[in-house]
């Protein structure tokens, strides 16, 4: 392997729920991408940078790939996933261990030809009989001539480090493209949202409406105080007190849950203040969307 320094972009690509923002997260070393158990946590592609001595990865987690819903929030989505792989190095395609089905089968489709493929099979910590795992590795060796098969675990860390130095015998050399501590290229406006929209979707389970985004509407910084004005926008009026809870206890106690992971991450006291607003119709509008931040 050359000793020259590597770096490259590097597309973290599949299905929903696979664990891609929870991989992003760990390669990176810190939390840059949302995560929960519901589909489509990840709406943005968010760039995270991880530097070693001898490399700069800059991982696109992008949404996962949407095959049934159609409207204009997941057709975004699926744009900015497929936009993806003209622009990147490397493609991470993660998928769970023992799963591949006509998901994967559409993604494999969609693949440039010239871009190297790694498999990343996540989740090999929940894989009860580990000797079902050579003969899944068997399956899709067969399937597509990856450059690479690695099997991880995200949330326990395990492989991650192999599948790193993997990935950089395939970045081009070249300096760094960002600085050697940054961890992420979006801003803490960005941040902001992400990190209250993770906390609806964490706190509100299953009875989160799916019609459901966050917009800043006010970021101000004095000294290391941010003062934070966030609208929560749901799609129809009996969403708001899904939202809001008896006495308004749900939507204090999400917005304490975000402001201390704020605290932590911009390394100062946050003042935030959240409301909940109703925009009919805004996943399936496109200007809306824009006016959210979608790409």
């Amino acid at each position: 392997m050359s000793g020259a320094f590597r770096t490259g972009y590097l597309a973290v690509i599949g299905r929903p729920n696979v664990g891609k923002s929870t991989l992003t997260n760990r390669l990176v070393g810190a939390k840059v991408s949302i995560t929960s158990k519901k589909a489509q946590t990840t709406r943005h592609r968010i760039h995270g940078i991880f530097t070693t001595a001898d490399a700069q990865y800059i991982f696109v987690d992008t949404p996962g790939f949407q095959m049934t819903h159609k409207n204009a929030l997941n057709r975004l989505m699926n744009r900015s996933v497929t936009s993806s792989f003209a622009d990147v190095d490397v493609i991470l395609l993660v998928v769970e261990t023992g799963n591949w089905g006509n998901g994967e089968a559409e993604i494999l489709r969609m693949l440039p030809p010239a871009t190297p493929v790694l498999l990343v099979i996540n989740k090999i910590d929940r894989l009860a009989d580990k000797a079902l795992l050579l003969p899944f590795i068997g399956k899709l060796a067969a399937l597509h001539g990856f450059a690479e098969i690695l099997p991880v675990s995200a949330e326990k860390g395990l492989g991650t480090d192999a599948l790193l130095a993997a990935a950089r015998a395939y970045l081009p050399e070249g300096p760094a493209v960002f600085e050697a501590d940054d961890i992420t290229d979006r801003n803490e406006r960005f941040l902001a949202a992400e990190i209250l929209r993770e906390k609806l979707f964490r706190n509100l389970g299953e009875e989160l409406p799916y019609g459901i985004a966050v917009e800043i509407e006010k970021f101000e910084q004095e000294g290391d105080l941010r003062r934070i004005h966030a609208a929560v926008i749901v799609d129809k009026d009996g969403h708001k007190p899904i939202v809001i809870g008896r006495g308004g206890e749900r939507l204090k106690r999400i917005s304490s849950d975000a402001r201390r992971e704020m605290e932590t991450l911009f390394g100062g006291k946050v003042w935030l203040e959240t409301w909940v607003k109703v925009k009919g119709g805004w996943a399936d509008d496109e200007r809306a969307l824009k006016s959210l931040g979608y790409e």
